[in-house]
């Protein structure tokens, strides 16, 4: 929320709290693409829609690549890998040799 100036720094009621999260959530999760997963929305992640839209990505890439490869000085491009796993808060690792005591 800190990078929406539009984000109030209060709210009259909870009415309005609901209202300007409600739409921050519906953006945050259906538009905004996180670098994290591969530019990709949350949404599309969740609901399995990932691999298609990367293999998309990629050919989109492969046409413009063979199009136009003067535009490319790096080579060949790739979509971005999708994460094996994302986190909000990562939990701690657990020491596989710990004793847990009872």
């Amino acid at each position: 929320m800190k990078y929406r100036p539009e984000f109030p720094e209060s709210f009259g009621a909870i009415q309005d709290a609901r209202a300007c999260c409600g739409d921050l959530f519906r953006w945050y999760n259906l538009e905004h693409r996180h670098a994290g997963i591969g530019l990709l929305t949350p949404h599309a992640v969740h609901h399995g829609h990932a691999a298609q839209l990367v293999a998309g990505r990629a050919v989109v890439l492969a046409n413009a690549y063979e199009a136009h490869p003067e535009r490319f000085p790096r080579g060949r491009p790739t979509p971005p890998a999708l994460p094996a796993a994302v986190w909000i808060n990562k939990p701690k690792e657990v020491d596989p040799n710990a004793v847990e005591l009872q």
